[in-house]
């Protein structure tokens, strides 16, 4: 990621960031640390300042001290001081409480004076690193103040996950922030395609015609994608209540990773081609009936159980939870993606808390051949599988049958491993560098289009309308374990079974 023209650098992405909530957890755990990473990798321009905005009462220097503890804690490299330095100067905290209209006329001052001390040319990234609840409130005030577009520079607006609690509140955000920033403008964030195992999914497909030959309903079995964590919700309960699996995962980083499997081609790698083939995914999704889903989809909810050898509490009992909850910590479903490509191969996906194991990977099953070969003293051939590792392991891994050559006539599956094992790879800041230096130079490719946030609420609130319309036999599951039963019913039913390599 790395670029040798720094002079072409610090002419295209000149700008001072606006972190609007820049003493929360955000900004201290991923975004200076990403910036950070970034100045070492000489990918961030000369004429460039950070503004973090908040509500607390600190004097710059305290502010500094925070940021400097944040990056020694939990940046990928150590603290350099001549890049510590460098940072620190860039750096202005603006104590400021941004639900008070009146006070963006003031804060435009502020930005303008400072643009004349960097030279940024008047460009700007908002970057909205607050609850879902003040962005449109933070768009009103940018739109009131005049800073939201100006003739001759470019403003981008950086928007966290949720974007919406569901269809209806996604499109009435949307509306809100349309009537001030162009949708070419906005930069909905989901840090899990900044992963470099979810940027590779494309150059894996589209590089080796030994893959895209094969990759459709002709030779795949099926597909599955998990993303399981050993983390339970922790002091996030509240918000969990809320949010649930459904909203926190499968709307946003499970249904984002479908459509890189499943997508065609684009005809060229600019950023609106690949938008499109992806929204196309989306499009072709099976209908959710009612029928459907009471086949398919299985909810689960945590309770008592060992991690790592330690007791740990079910989700009811976890902090701001309410002792009869309702909300899904879990999901599993079967689905299809009804097109040329895909059509009559299934997509399993399964999501939760509290598993066995913290990972995430995709296995492509590919169909098996006639057992000719098959012996009465030996197991069937097993079937051919690709598994992309996304994290903590980050790879390729390749499972294929030769001869053993130990015995006459068996038949063993031999394994092709390009993994390495990262314990950084999971919601770290290195995926913020990526979709940071995207978002100085313009790039959208690994961000949501409306119509993507669109088609993806559309699916995902007709699975929550069908979870709360249900009563539901909570909890489920034993923390340590892989899920509910019934989610291994649910592909035992099909002849199949969840892979776990």
């Amino acid at each position: 990621m790395r670029m040798d023209n720094n002079d072409q650098l610090s002419q295209d992405l000149s700008a001072i960031m606006v972190i609007f909530g820049g003493t929360g957890d955000l900004t201290h755990r991923k975004l200076m640390p990403a910036i950070y990473n970034l100045i070492r990798d000489q990918l961030i321009p000369e004429h460039f300042a950070i503004v973090a905005v908040g509500r607390r009462d600190k004097t710059e220097e305290e502010y500094l001290s925070d940021v400097r503890n944040a990056i020694t804690k939990y940046s990928r490299n150590k603290i350099d001081e001549a890049i510590w330095s460098r940072l620190q100067e860039m750096i202005h905290y603006y104590k400021f409480d941004f639900t008070d209209l009146s006070g963006y006329q003031e804060l435009k001052l502020y930005l303008d004076q400072l643009d004349t001390v960097v030279k940024s040319g008047g460009n700007r990234v908002y970057y909205l690193a607050v609850a879902p609840e003040y962005f449109e409130t933070i768009v009103q005030g940018l739109q009131a103040s005049d800073m939201a577009v100006k003739k001759d520079t470019w403003s981008r607006l950086v928007i966290e996950k949720p974007f919406g609690k569901d269809l209806k509140t996604a499109r009435a955000l949307n509306d809100k922030i349309n009537e001030v920033f162009p949708e070419k403008s906005i930069y909905r964030i989901d840090h899990y395609l900044g992963k470099e195992m979810i940027q590779n999914i494309m150059v894996l497909r589209f590089g080796n015609s030994i893959f895209e030959s094969l990759w459709n309903n002709r030779f795949i079995d099926n597909v599955q994608i998990s993303l399981s964590e050993k983390l339970g919700v922790g002091t996030r309960g509240g918000y969990f209540e809320q949010a649930g699996t459904m909203r926190d995962m499968l709307q946003n980083h499970i249904l984002q990773v479908l459509t890189l499997v499943a997508m065609e081609p684009p005809i060229n790698l600019k950023m609106d081609s690949i938008r499109t083939e992806k929204q196309k995914v989306l499009e072709a999704i099976e209908e959710f009936t009612p029928e459907f889903l009471k086949n398919n989809v299985v909810f689960g909810q945590y309770g008592k159980g060992m991690i790592d050898g330690a007791p740990v509490l079910g989700y009811r009992e976890e902090q701001n939870v309410p002792s009869s909850s309702e909300t899904e910590t879990f999901v599993a479903m079967k689905l299809h993606v009804n097109n040329f490509r895909w059509a009559g191969t299934p997509f399993y996906i399964r999501t939760g808390k509290r598993l066995a194991t913290s990972s995430a990977e995709i296995v492509i099953q590919f169909k098996s051949l006639p057992n000719i070969l098959y012996f009465k003293d030996q197991d069937l051939q097993e079937p051919n599988l690709l598994v992309l590792r996304i994290q903590p392991s980050v790879g390729v891994f390749f499972q294929f049958n030769t001869k053993d050559f130990s015995s006459h006539n068996g038949i063993v599956p031999t394994k092709m491993d390009t993994s390495y094992y990262n314990p950084m790879q999971g919601n770290t800041p290195e995926a913020y560098e990526r979709l940071i230096f995207d978002i100085l130079r313009g790039d959208a490719t690994l961000f949501s289009r409306w119509d993507e946030v669109e088609s993806a609420w559309t699916a995902t609130d007709r699975l929550i309308q069908y979870r709360e319309r249900r009563r539901n036999n909570f909890p489920n599951y034993d923390a340590g374990s892989m899920g509910p039963v019934k989610a291994f019913e649910l592909l035992a039913k099909d002849g199949r079974k969840w892979w776990n390599l």
